[in-house]
């Protein structure tokens, strides 16, 4: 298949994201885009200390380096002084190294108005890590890039650093060439009569009857009862729907040993009429604030027996009948069940989830990953090594696991959300933004517009749900309808974009002299109709697909239609 491109005046953006711990750093992004002596193949030009740090410039096998030593604070570093605009978005990277151990070391920009933190890693002794994140300022003036470190005991070792920056205009750019490339298909449709020749000058009309990227807003108990609400979700033409509280075991379990699923039953239902996937939200919530009461007396061994028993309640009361399970939510923020049962109680519970229904993906789902590079608890490295911490669990390195992304946005930083993206997406694992909004402000429909093009657009992410189940009484953070079931901004927004990205939309056009009729289209399910005065029936209908095709396939998906005139 034939990818569309755009020529347009910007930079690509350099997607990739090593996570493996190397000997040698790799050239630095961009060659370095703005930072002066990224490779500090010049001495120390450009840089000088930050804090109370002594630097200096070192050569590991012909590999140079600068060393933030001595220091007795967390800021204490090595510091370069730059310039920054309020328009631009920058993204960042370096190659870190501590002297021993491993510690976590935060990328921050110190501006007029405060300090900016534009990503974190974990960084090892003996070998490099790649550290990628990014960020905006709002206002234009000097900055001063540093490296920060609570561990004061650690030297902090940094190479080939990169800051490059990008207009909105070029962000947007990218955006459109990786959706193009990543979530579209070009297809070819020819139309002849019945001795072989082409049909010229017919009317063609394409529509799409199911995307292939699953795009959906979760819902709730109100939704079975109130026609109101049924009738303006089901025109919205989502796929794929989470239910905002029916499966958590408070609202299942809610006196010990009297489960009720009704609610759960009924809105799997509905999903099911509206030919609906379904995201399982959730197994277990790590939160001790959301344990169903009597939960939270239990002993240690009582309460692993009664974990055991919800787990195994609910995955076989569902088995096969959702697209995936978020089995341990917002373990980076809490560990409840780990303080109760012990450190290796998430992964147990993952271990129980790929043997009780191991043909589902299951999800770690986390909230501030992408959306608050300030929030060291739960930065692209400590959920990696949460992964990691699941898969090395025995029994559990050939299990379907998933990154769920909640996507609680504030004010979104647009390079730190597709940065830290990257780094996740290196793992191959699925990736879902999984309850996306955007807190109430004057610009809120234009940050959620912003984080679902973000998401949509990023070659990884599989999937995007946004959490606006509506409630007579408010909705969690944000409703897309009001409670006379009008579209608020919000609504228009993704109304907007699922018009843009094929459901509501159609494609039309004439078939060339040679019968040919040429479309980009995003991925999924079609109905065609041809219209032409020869035809008998006045019109001609067929169905196709278009899927992702392997990188190593060239060809346009031809569609061939043979009419009787």
């Amino acid at each position: 298949m034939y990818i569309m491109w755009f020529e347009v005046n910007a930079l690509s953006y350099d997607y990739s994201a090593p996570i493996e711990c190397l000997q040698n750093p790799h050239k630095p992004q961009y060659g370095g885009g703005i930072i002066m002596n990224p490779e500090l193949e010049d001495g120390l030009k450009g840089w000088s200390t930050f804090g109370k740090a002594k630097i200096q410039h070192r050569d590991s096998h012909g590999n140079h380096f600068v060393v933030a030593h001595s220091r007795t604070q967390p800021p204490d570093s090595v510091s370069q002084r730059l310039y920054l605009h309020q328009n631009n978005l920058y993204t960042f990277s370096a190659w870190i190294q501590v002297s021993r151990g491993n510690a976590p070391v935060t990328a921050i920009f110190k501006t007029s108005t405060g300090f900016v933190h534009a990503g974190a890693i974990i960084a090892q002794s003996n070998c490099w890590s790649f550290l990628k994140g990014g960020l905006t300022v709002n206002s234009s003036g000097p900055a001063q890039l540093y490296f920060e470190s609570k561990d004061t005991s650690v030297e902090i070792w940094v190479d080939s650093i990169s800051l490059q920056p990008f207009t909105e205009e070029q962000w947007r750019s990218h955006q459109d060439q990786s959706f193009e490339k990543a979530h579209k298909g070009k297809v070819k449709i020819k139309l002849v009569d019945s001795q072989g020749n082409p049909l010229s000058n017919a009317t063609i009309s394409i529509k799409q009857t199911n995307a292939g990227f699953p795009f959906g807003c979760a819902i709730n108990k109100n939704i079975l009862n109130n026609n109101a609400y049924k009738n303006w979700f089901t025109s919205r033409h989502f796929t794929v729907t989470t239910f905002e509280d029916e499966m958590k075991w408070y609202s299942t379990e809610a006196v010990e040993g009297k489960e009720d699923y009704s609610a759960a039953d009924a809105l799997l239902q509905f999903a099911k009429q509206q030919k609906l996937s379904v995201r399982g939200h959730n197994v277990f919530w790590d939160d001790p604030q959301y344990q169903p009461q009597w939960v939270k007396s239990l002993s240690s061994q009582q309460l692993s027996m009664s974990a055991s028993k919800r787990l195994n309640s609910i995955m076989s009361r569902y088995k096969g009948q959702l697209i995936a399970w978020d089995v341990v939510n917002e373990n980076l923020h809490n560990n409840f069940f780990e303080s109760k049962i012990g450190a290796t109680a998430s992964s147990v519970f993952y271990n129980s989830a790929f043997k009780a229904d191991g043909a589902t993906t299951m999800f770690l789902n986390e909230y501030n990953t992408i959306e608050e590079p300030g929030d060291q608890m739960s930065t692209p490295a400590k959920y990696l090594a949460k992964l990691r911490e699941i898969q090395s669990f025995p029994g559990n390195a050939n299990g379907r696991l998933g990154i769920g992304l909640e996507s609680h946005f504030d004010t979104p930083n647009l390079p730190y959300v597709r940065s830290s993206i990257d780094t996740l997406a290196a793992t191959g694992l699925p990736i879902w933004l999984t309850e996306v909004d955007v807190k109430s402000s004057p610009n809120q429909a234009t940050y959620l517009e912003q984080v679902l093009r973000e998401g949509r657009s990023h070659p990884k992410v599989q999937g995007i749900v946004v959490w606006g189940a509506w409630n007579p009484q408010g909705c969690y953070r944000m409703c897309l309808t009001d409670n006379n079931f009008k579209n608020l901004p919000t609504g228009d927004v993704v109304d907007k974009l699922l018009k843009e990205w094929g459901l509501q939309g159609v494609t039309a056009g004439i078939v060339d002299g040679n019968g040919f009729y040429e479309a980009s289209l995003p991925h999924g399910d079609y109905q065609v109709k041809i219209s032409h005065p020869t035809l008998k029936n006045s019109s001609l209908s067929r169905s196709f697909n278009v899927a992702p095709k392997n990188n190593a396939s060239h060809h346009d998906d031809l569609l061939l239609l043979q009419v009787s005139a």
